[in-house]
């Protein structure tokens, strides 16, 4: 049993200076008579009106505990849960070559990819997630962990120059393949955002794609950003260029469809935030939960129990303890 308010029961030490008042009270209410011997008297006792007037006490002392009791709403609690939760194993394997500092997502590409990335992992209560970011290099950041706030930290932290420059798309597949090989989870992916054209590193990307199609591990390839003439400002805002950047559509539908996973393109933040947001729905993890909770009141009982004993009270009073004035 439990109770909705469990601090009104506190009010249960009122029943302390009542009794104390009571005895006291008593105490100095008993009638005197001025006689020279008590002793006939001896044989007398002191009646059945005096153990009553007692008991109708006792029951004034009932009737205020088993209010209290009541006001502070006691519950039984039912409750059956049995669930099955098997989680996602995914990686975030993210493009921060120098053409994501492009401004055509703002405050740039890369900075809005960071934002929506964040959000989705927060959003992800069950899974196990990974980071992996890559430019002419790879090189996996975080393993997969439950642990969002460490994982969203590291994401937060991640700046562009610090790989060699280029677009080594390959190598991060592999480096995300390698952190989920080691994953427990049946369902894997890869959440695959870049904007360009693979062009350096050691692994094709179609390689990449047949051995996470042999891992069981679907891709998600995110192409980011407008094709042709794109102004990259630098982190400080001190200086900025252009430069060409084309998205190899054709490559990343490839890779994507190899491994059934899905190709997208985000040209604005907006579209970026909705294809998360449709990954998010495609890798749900499977729930299996049956849940039963009921809340019974119980201060009904109780509330009975303090109108019998009032009742009973005032029914000793004014019958067998009624006093004539």
């Amino acid at each position: 049993m439990m109770f909705l308010h469990p601090w009104l029961l506190l009010l249960l030490l009122i029943i302390i200076p009542l009794v104390v008042w009571y005895l006291r009270k008593w105490r100095g209410s008993n009638p005197s008579l001025g006689v020279s011997s008590a002793v006939p008297f001896k044989k007398y006792s002191a009646g059945m009106k005096v153990g009553l007037m007692h008991f109708c006490f006792l029951l004034q002392l009932v009737a205020i505990s088993c209010l209290i009791v009541a006001l502070a709403r006691p519950q039984t609690h039912d409750s059956l849960r049995s669930s099955s939760i098997e989680g996602t194993d995914i990686v975030l394997a993210l493009d921060i070559s120098s053409s994501m500092l492009a401004t055509d997502l703002q405050p740039n590409r890369i900075e809005a990819a960071k934002e929506v990335a964040s959000k989705f992992v927060n959003q992800r209560t069950n899974d196990n997630i990974g980071l992996v970011v890559f430019s002419g290099e790879s090189l996996s950041l975080m393993p997969l962990t439950t642990d969002k706030a460490a994982l969203v930290n590291a994401l937060h932290e991640t700046k562009t120059g610090a790989l060699n420059d280029g677009t080594a798309i390959g190598d991060g597949i592999a480096s995300a393949i390698n952190r989920l090989v080691s994953g427990q989870a049946k369902s894997k992916s890869i959440i695959l955002l870049t904007d360009g054209t693979n062009n350096s590193g050691d692994v094709a990307p179609a390689t990449a794609a047949q051995i996470a199609k042999q891992k069981g591990i679907r891709i998600y390839a995110i192409g980011v950003g407008t094709n042709g003439s794109i102004q990259i400002t630098d982190p400080y805002g001190f200086s900025s260029t252009t430069m060409e950047t084309k998205i190899d559509e054709t490559a990343l539908r490839d890779l994507a469809s190899a491994t059934g996973g899905k190709y997208f393109r985000a040209t604005d933040s907006r579209t970026l935030r909705n294809v998360f947001s449709e990954i998010d729905s495609l890798e749900k993890s499977k729930l299996n939960v049956n849940n039963f909770a009921q809340t019974e009141e119980n201060f009904i009982p109780w509330v009975f129990a303090a109108l019998i004993a009032l009742s009973l009270m005032l029914l000793l009073r004014y019958t067998v303890l009624r006093r004539i004035p």
